[in-house]
């Protein structure tokens, strides 16, 4: 994944992450907790423990799958995790509004979902 285009950086404390156009990750070995709230912060965002708890999901989705999960995929995976009420697509457009497995991929430090505009 080396051969993404920087397009900028992210202060993190003292270090300087890349990101690409698009705001994700360059180098996915980047990516901490701290990097996800400093993303979301940029961008208005406070990660509350359920937007924790997704992230997490994802994470393990990309561990399992080397692929981050369009919103299908990552409802199911949400639901098989944290139960029917969180893997229902509402619960996640509530928690990451515009467009749920774009948003929350890019905060869990993974690449762009593949079907994902």
């Amino acid at each position: 994944m080396a051969s993404t285009a920087v397009e900028r950086y992210l202060q993190v404390g003292e270090r300087s992450v890349p990101l690409d156009p698009e705001g994700y990750l360059v180098e996915l070995d980047d990516w901490s907790p701290a990097v996800a709230r400093a993303m979301a912060e940029e961008e208005g965002r406070v990660l509350t423990e359920e937007h924790w708890e997704v992230i997490e999901v994802l994470r393990a989705f990309y561990a399992r799958f080397e692929a981050s999960p369009a919103m299908r995929p990552l409802v199911k995976a949400v639901g098989q995790s944290l139960g029917p009420e969180k893997g229902r697509s509402l619960h996640l457009m509530r928690l990451f509004p515009d467009s749920p497995a774009r948003v929350a991929a890019r905060l869990a430090g993974l690449p762009k979902p593949a079907n994902c505009l």
